[in-house]
């Protein structure tokens, strides 16, 4: 049978409109197949091959921190999920990758040039942190892009660094160099390497940091394509006679000049002296000495930062890099101190299992100096003082014995005790657990360790103390105790101003029993006493509308906002 045109036509047509039919079917069925993936976190691919069996240890288990949902992820599946879509807040997918990619890299001082594997945290942490309302600047992040540059072309084992290493008359290479050895316990040494950091940048040296065995497990490396890690070949640790030491340096600084005859490694001590009249590490002539010295061995148990900034040639760089002088240590702590995978695991293992369903964590520093000069029980109570009278924690209700009316929703927060006392743990736990609270609030406290002393050299006590560091970094709120470094890591990664609690003496509890920080920088215990300019002795904070004094060391010196 022979079709005309119009029959052919009408055929046409009818087969057209099957198609988009099924065309619209295949869409709406493809969507809704998408939206089902997404939100149960499973790849279009499942649907094929059937779900998977999940297995997640407690070390990739990410959670984050003011989110409604918490998203569980294997190691290997985090690349596959880096957009995570909040359904209900229903946003863009795009925006969500956008997002998540700023927060990953903490707008901006991280790069991506790492291996996830060998550094889960660099990955993971911004899951478990509040994005930080501080926002570093544009010119400080350049400056970590040259610096990391830098390192790249002059770090360890690299031809520049090999030419400086063997000591000879013509060097050949601008390369140079700031190798800090640690000094003290955790927290000590924590301030003072990102102290000297920023004096490397402002210098432009490169960093080499020499760990002993109790250090190697703590960190990953910070700096892409090279290592931080001083080679245990470098050649003069024993040879000390062939090393300058910085106070020589100056009593010896005209005849030096005048030579043309500066030492090429040069020890440099800014270990902290009550005597602040004999330190001019400050002062723009001994920085003109120093910039000559291939190498600067580096030791000091302060945060010497506060003295970087009377430094004149340094105002305008650091005026640059920190508009806002009291984030110092949160930028760079932040792009420095990356938990190691062991360390890792600790942490995001003690998150899941006790922090991650808690509506609001109070983290809780205690380090007593002098158990002598206040009893535990003494110290105890002024805590309860301080986090009563800010609200920090509620009051108590009445005993558990006697019955209390339910309430239609229980909140709960967590308390987190870092101390090396088993004892403030436990009673704080005895006196939640006996009591009801006058918000009917559950208090529930944990306390990760209390090994009764500081190790300062023994491994297992520094991963340790890492591990509470970064967990008290992770709160909310902080009670932190006077001069501990320790807590001044903690607050200032977490980019908190702490409570801090007064020297209690016998069994008189201080009023007031703990003081607000003005900033979330770290002290520097020992600041100098010189005026270089005027050869005389001043309090700096006269000089510089941008420095206090701590709140815990009435003469030590504290980087705030002076916009506030």
């Amino acid at each position: 049978m022979r079709m005309n045109i119009e029959d052919i036509r009408k055929l046409f047509q009818i087969k057209m409109d099957k198609l988009g039919t099924l065309l619209v079917f295949s869409f709406i069925t493809f969507s809704l197949l998408l939206i089902f993936s997404v939100k149960h976190q499973i790849s279009i691919f499942d649907f094929v091959a059937g779900f998977p069996n999940r297995n997640v240890t407690s070390s990739s288990t990410v959670l984050k921190q003011g989110a409604s949902n918490i998203t569980v992820l294997g190691d290997k599946d985090y690349h596959k999920t880096q957009t995570i879509l909040d359904i209900d807040q229903k946003k863009d997918t795009s925006l969500s990758s956008i997002s998540i990619a700023n927060d990953q890299l903490l707008d901006g001082l991280l790069v991506s040039a790492f291996e996830e594997a060998s550094c889960l945290s660099r990955y993971q942490s911004h899951l478990y942190r509040k994005p930080s309302p501080y926002k570093p600047s544009a010119y400080l992040i350049s400056k970590l892009r040259s610096y990391e540059n830098l390192h790249t072309t002059c770090g360890p084992r690299t031809e520049s660094y090999n030419k400086v290493m063997t000591k000879g008359p013509k060097l050949g290479t601008n390369c140079k160099y700031l190798i800090w050895t640690a000094s003290n316990g955790l927290g000590n040494r924590m301030i003072t390497l990102a102290a000297a950091f920023l004096y490397a940048i402002l210098t432009d040296r490169v960093l080499l940091v020499e760990f002993g065995d109790d250090m190697f497990g703590l960190f990953c490396e910070p700096f892409p394509n090279s290592s931080w890690l001083l080679p245990r070949s470098f050649p003069y640790w024993n040879d000390q006679k062939d090393i300058e030491t910085y106070e020589n340096m100056l009593m010896n600084s005209k005849k030096n000049r005048s030579n043309g005859l500066l030492p090429q490694f040069l020890f440099l001590n800014l270990q902290h002296t009550r005597d602040g009249h004999n330190n001019f590490f400050h002062c723009d002539q001994s920085q003109g000495l120093l910039q000559n010295v291939s190498v600067l061995i580096l030791s000091s148990d302060q945060y010497f930062v506060p003295s970087l900034f009377m430094i004149p040639s340094f105002t305008q760089e650091l005026n640059k890099m920190f508009p806002r002088k009291d984030t110092v240590f949160h930028h760079l702590g932040r792009y420095l101190f990356h938990p190691s995978n062991e360390a890792w695991d600790l942490i995001s293992r003690f998150y899941g299992e006790h922090l991650s369903k808690e509506n609001e964590k109070i983290g809780l520093q205690i380090r007593v100096f002098k158990t002598h000069r206040a009893p535990h029980e003494t110290i105890i109570k002024e805590i309860l003082a301080c986090t009563l009278q800010h609200k920090l924690l509620p009051e108590f209700g009445v005993q558990k014995t006697v019955a209390a009316p339910l309430l239609k929703k229980q909140t709960s927060k967590a308390v987190l005790v870092a101390s090396l006392y088993s004892e403030y743990g436990e009673k704080l736990r005895t006196m939640y657990k006996a009591n009801t609270t006058v918000t009917g609030e559950v208090i529930n406290v944990y306390q990760p360790s209390h090994e009764g002393r500081q190790k300062s050299n023994n491994d297992t006590h520094n991963i340790q103390a890492w591990t509470e560091i970064y967990l008290l970094s992770l709160c909310d709120a902080l009670v932190t105790s006077p001069k501990s470094t320790f807590g001044y890591v903690a607050h200032s990664l977490g980019g908190l101003k702490p409570w801090i609690r007064q020297r209690a003496k016998g069994e008189t509890i201080p009023n007031p029993p703990c003081r607000r920080a003005k900033s979330m920088e770290p002290c520097f215990h020992y600041p100098p006493k010189y005026n270089c300019r005027a050869n005389s002795t001043v309090d700096f904070t006269s000089l510089f509308h941008h420095m206090k004094h701590c709140e815990d060391v009435s003469k030590g010196l504290r980087l705030v906002n002076a916009d506030h």
